[in-house]
């Protein structure tokens, strides 16, 4: 079976002076479905290009958490990973998709900014584009509204104008801002997104 590796998200617990990896038990179940063996990428960054080598991943998965360090977050160690799985994506073609913090962190790596938006915490709204509309959940406070780097391209907005879902012109890397793991039952379409990104 192909393997996907997943980022985990960081929690602070201070009574045990721990930070912890963790992730919604929900994002492996989603990623099997799709047709993979999901494997968490614990957040130490000395040893993940032999992480990655050894696991060789068929698609790597940015997850949501944690807001960038730049924009309030408390996770350094997290902002790391995804910077290192993305050069790596990116030097070996490896094909990837990114949700909501993960998105965000793709936004990031291609130069482009985040600003705070309003409404987008804890409902269902539309999302409008060069695809067809859907309805998506929505959990973020940061959000783009304008791409500057022009190796990535907007697919999808919500109809307040935030890129809710962006692809790379070239390589095989996608975003949403949407979770997939939080519908239930699972979307046949984010399914089919993972699936569709090993064909490029």
């Amino acid at each position: 079976m192909k393997r996907a590796i997943y980022t985990q998200r960081v929690e602070v617990v201070e009574t045990y002076k721990e930070r912890r990896d963790c992730a919604d038990q929900r994002i492996a179940e989603f990623i099997w479905k799709a047709g993979f063996l999901p494997v968490p990428v614990p957040n130490n960054n000395a040893f993940i290009d032999e992480f990655v080598n050894e696991i060789n991943p068929s698609i790597i998965v940015l997850v949501g958490g944690n807001s960038l360090v730049k924009y309030g977050g408390n996770a350094p160690e997290r902002d790391e990973t995804d910077e290192n799985l993305l050069n790596i994506a990116v030097e070996r073609r490896i094909p990837l998709y990114g949700f909501c913090r993960g998105m965000q962190s793709i936004l990031n790596f291609f130069g482009n900014e985040l600003v705070a938006v309003d409404g987008h915490v804890a409902v269902h709204h539309d999302v409008v584009g060069e695809e067809k509309s859907i309805n998506v959940n929505s959990y973020h406070n940061q959000g783009c509204m304008e791409l500057k780097n022009e190796q990535l391209t907007v697919v999808l907005r919500s109809r307040d104008g935030v890129v809710e879902k962006i692809k790379h012109r070239s390589l095989p890397i996608v975003g949403t801002m949407w979770h997939p793991e939080r519908e239930n039952p699972f979307r046949a379409c984010d399914l089919m997104l993972l699936k569709k990104l090993l064909e490029n």
